[in-house]
């Protein structure tokens, strides 16, 4: 029993280390960033929801982060970026990988995309690098 102690110690410790990791000032940045984009749907009654996704965005890789839709309701994914990154983009695929069609709206390092899902289930939502180099991002979701 003494001997399964510090390994089991070890292990939570890594876990709490893993799961809880401050933000860097620059997902900070991007996230304020995409905030603003966000906020712009708000008038149109969408809620932001709780919580975000921050990353790395890096030449030629895609960023895609997987989430439950449901049917009847519209959603915007608003994202941005921060230097040295230039413009990026945002994208919407169903659960098989297909491009689904979104409104689109991109200022170099925000940008987001909107539409309602005509069925309920897992997406995936992509975030790429078009223009610049490696750097962060955030990314929010609104629904109505």
């Amino acid at each position: 029993m003494k001997r399964w102690l510090p390994i089991f110690v070890s292990l939570f410790i890594l876990e709490t280390s893993t799961s809880v990791r401050a933000q860097t000032d620059a997902e900070v940045q991007a996230r304020k960033d995409a905030l603003e984009v966000a906020g712009a749907f708000s008038n149109d009654g969408f809620k932001i929801r709780d919580g975000h996704w921050c990353g790395v965005l890096k030449p030629h890789d895609h960023s895609l982060v997987v989430v439950n839709l449901y049917a009847g309701n519209q959603y915007w994914f608003s994202g941005g970026a921060t230097e040295p990154v230039k413009k990026i983009a945002v994208s919407v695929y169903d659960e098989s990988g297909k491009k689904v069609s979104t409104e689109t709206y991109n200022d170099g390092e925000k940008a987001a995309a909107g539409f309602s899902p005509p069925n309920s289930g897992q997406y995936f939502v992509s975030v790429d690098l078009l223009e610049g180099e490696e750097g962060s991002f955030c990314l929010v979701c609104s629904y109505k």
